[in-house]
Formats: structure tokens, C-alpha cells, sequence
């Protein structure tokens, strides 16, 4: 059996470590599109933040490790992909074959239509070569403007503020983190990034930017402008399918999967942030590009793709994010559900938040800033949708009880009820 992976992200190199253990006699190839080592992307922000090395953001650390597993990783563009053929064609020439394919090809780097968006000085962080770019332009008081603060542009801010530059996020939604966090949430992080010295403008948009002087002048229309040394852009990511134009292989925003990973054509799966795959509360077709998803889709599509079937349960959203010291984090449905109920607990002052979100009597949702404890068993309940009977009113009158819940509804506590 000759198996194909196409994408060196962690989806991809965990399906082909899969497939080697899973059939020892099949060739596997593995196809990279940088020329680089296989590696993290979520490894970038310790990089420019100097906490690690290049070699850090390494999946895999042994130079030898691809080899001794006979796992071939080529390094090259996919232009095409031919289900009827069962073949790949190369960017450059040449073909691939395959008797089973899966696609792991992550996701890229979204910019928005902005006038000066190509000068030289405003970069992205989703590759090694941008941090390589980001960290040369840039030194302890730096001016930069960072265009994002959704969840990638939150690391990014981490990372930038310890390379110490003059830093301003530009968010033109009106709150930060605005796909993870409510309003209070957001609203929460903004004053904290504030008081450690950041600038915040929210419901602001980068009109333009021209090149001046040397510096980089950015416009934000009626609301004014700034001269800045560098622009790093972290306004989004789309997932790469432009090379399944043709195909025949379902896409919407990202390629169609079922519950095995598989694509509506035969022997070809797909994995990772790529993959728009069934949700675990509501099996809905969504992408949730985070690296535990990634992980597992590659190990389960992987078995799949060597006959041992095995059903993928459905993803759960959920984000875990340091922003300078201000620990928050979301999971599944936290903007709540028609006819749900939720019950939220705030500390302004002491930049605390408790908030979970109700269906009948399961926690399907929640959000947290500031308060670490807990939170695996809050997400424990979310992904075994365990009933809490009674323990739900007892929870909507003080969330905080949420590990008395737990041990009473799965490890047959009591505590006095």
C-alpha cells in the first residue's frame, strides 16, 4: 500500500508515524511545502520571543527520525490532485501516485484588501521565514503595529511584547479576542493589556499604508494614523485548497469529511486545519484550527486509511491563551444556545470571569479569564456531556462549584447531597 500525506504540520507527521506503526510493509511519503524541517507553527511566538531556538518549533528532534521510521519526507508544491488517477502533480513537474492520500495541508496566511499591504516592513508570523523577517526588523523600542487580535494575533502580541517594542494592536471588531471571548471577556483582556503597556484600539481599521522616510505610515482613515517602523499582519488564516480546484473533492470553506476523515472520493481523506469535520455537540460540518484537533484528526484519518476503522468522535472548540500574564480560555458553545441558559460570575477589578452555558442540564460552553482551576474538568464535562441533574441549579447559583459537580455526577461523591 502506498500512502501519501500531503502537509509536514502536526496532522501530518502524527498520520504518517500512524501509518508506519499501523502497516509496517506500506511505503509512506510525506510532503512538505516549506523548505524546512516539519515543524510548529505554534512554536513561532517562542521563538521571536527568544524562549526557544529554531530547532524548537521542531516536531520531531532527531535528525534521523523521518529515516529510521522509513517515512520519506520530500519537500515540493502540490499543484493538483487527481482522484481518478490516484496521482499528485507537482509544481515543477512530475507525479505522485498513491493508493490512499491524505490531505493535511493546514491553513495560510489571510490579508485583508488594504492598500500597502505588499511593502516591504509589513510581514506576517505564520511562518519560520516571517518570525526570521519580524525578528530582524525589529528591536527593544521598535514601533509596531500588530493588524489582529483574535486568538493567533494574542500570541503574536505576547511575543512582540517581549522583544520590547512600542507596541499597537489594531482590532476592527469591537472587543479583542471576538471569536473566543464575549464582551466582557474581551473587554477584560483590552484594560489588561493596557496597564501592562500596550496600546489596544478596538472597532479600528487599517485604511492604508505608505512608505515615508524610511517608516511606514498607517492610516486608519476618519480615525487618524500612526508612522511605525513595522506592520505585522495576524488578521486571519484560510485554509489551503486552491490546488483541489478541479478535483472533484467537496469543499466549503475547508474540504469536506465524514466521521472516518474520509473525502466524498475514494482513498483520500483529510486532516488538521484543513479538514471541515463534524462538531461534538451539535455534528455540524466545522474547521476548528487548533493543534489537539490537528493532532488527533492525523492519528484517526491515518488508521482509517490503513482498514482499521475507527469513528472520530466530533471536535470541541476550545482555546487556552497566556496574554501577558492573563490566562483565558473558551470552550464549545460559550455564546450560549437557543433555549440555554448560562450564569456568569465577574471580578472586574481582580480580572476575573466565570461564565457557563447551559443545554437542559449539560454544560455545553464556557469561558474563564484569570482563573486556571478547574478548567479540565469544566472542559471534561463539556466533552462527555455528563447530565448534572440538581448539580445544575447548584451551579447556576455559584459556578464555582463546578468540581463538586464533577465528582458527585461521575465519581459518585457526595458531599452531604
Amino acid at each position: 500500500m502506498d500512502y501519501v500525506v500531503v502537509g509536514a504540520g502536526p496532522a501530518g507527521v502524527i498520520a504518517a508515524e500512524t501509518l508506519r506503526r499501523t502497516d509496517p510493509a506500506g511505503s509512506v511519503k510525506l510532503i512538505g511545502g516549506e523548505t524546512e524541517a516539519p515543524y510548529s507553527r505554534m512554536a513561532i511566538p517562542y521563538l521571536l520571543a527568544d524562549d526557544i531556538k529554531e530547532d524548537g518549533t521542531h516536531l520531531r528532534h532527531a535528525k534521523s527520525h523521518y529515516k529510521a521510521l522509513g517515512i520519506d519526507v520530500v519537500q515540493g508544491q502540490v499543484a493538483s490532485v487527481s482522484p481518478a488517477d490516484m496521482s499528485l502533480a507537482m509544481d515543477g513537474g512530475g507525479t505522485v501516485t498513491f493508493d490512499r492520500l491524505l490531505i493535511a495541508t493546514g491553513s495560510q496566511a489571510a490579508r485583508p484588501p488594504v492598500p500597502g499591504m505588499d511593502l516591504d516592513g509589513v510581514e506576517n508570523c505564520w511562518t519560520l521565514e516571517d518570525a526570521r523577517k519580524i525578528a530582524a526588523a525589529t528591536r527593544k523600542g521598535s514601533r509596531v503595529i500588530l493588524m489582529g487580535a483574535g486568538f493567533i494575533g494574542c500570541i503574536v502580541l505576547e511575543a512582540l511584547a517581549a522583544r520590547g517594542v512600542e507596541l499597537t494592536v489594531v482590532e476592527m471588531e469591537d472587543r479583542m479576542l471576538p471569536r473566543m471571548m464575549d464582551h466582557a471577556g474581551g473587554d477584560m483582556i483590552k484594560r489588561w493589556c493596557e496597564a501592562k503597556g500596550v496600546k489596544v484600539l478596538t472597532s479600528t481599521q487599517v485604511a492604508g499604508i505608505e512608505k515615508s522616510n524610511g517608516a511606514l505610515n498607517v492610516s486608519f482613515g476618519d480615525d487618524g494614523g500612526m508612522e511605525v517602523d513595522v506592520v505585522v499582519c495576524a488578521t486571519g488564516v484560510k485554509p489551503n485548497i486552491g490546488f483541489l480546484d478541479g478535483s472533484g473533492i467537496k469543499c466549503e470553506v475547508g474540504v469536506l469529511v465524514d466521521n472516518h476523515l474520509a473525502t466524498n472520493k475514494q482513498g483520500i481523506y483529510a486532516a488538521g486545519d484543513v479538514a471541515q469535520g463534524p462538531e461534538l455537540l451539535t455534528g455540524a460540518k466545522e474547521i476548528h484550527a487548533i493543534q489537539p484537533t490537528a493532532s488527533e484528526h492525523g492519528r484517526i484519518a491515518a488508521l482509517n486509511m490503513a482498514g482499521q476503522a475507527t469513528r472520530y468522535g466530533g471536535s470541541l472548540s476550545m482555546n487556552v491563551l497566556n496574554t501577558l500574564g492573563l490566562v483565558s480560555s473558551s470552550f464549545g458553545q460559550w455564546m450560549g444556545t437557543d433555549g440555554g441558559e448560562e450564569v456568569q460570575v465577574v471580578d472586574a477589578d481582580g480580572f476575573k470571569y466565570l461564565k457557563l452555558s447551559f443545554k437542559d442540564d449539560v454544560i455545553v460552553g464556557a469561558l474563564a479569564l484569570g482563573l486556571t482551576q478547574h478548567v479540565g474538568v469544566i472542559r471534561g464535562l463539556i466533552q462527555t456531556k455528563t447530565p448534572l441533574g440538581h448539580w445544575k441549579d447548584r451551579l447556576m447559583q455559584d459556578p464555582h462549584r463546578v468540581m463538586e459537580a464533577y465528582l458527585v455526577r461521575t465519581q459518585g461523591g457526595s458531599f452531604g447531597y
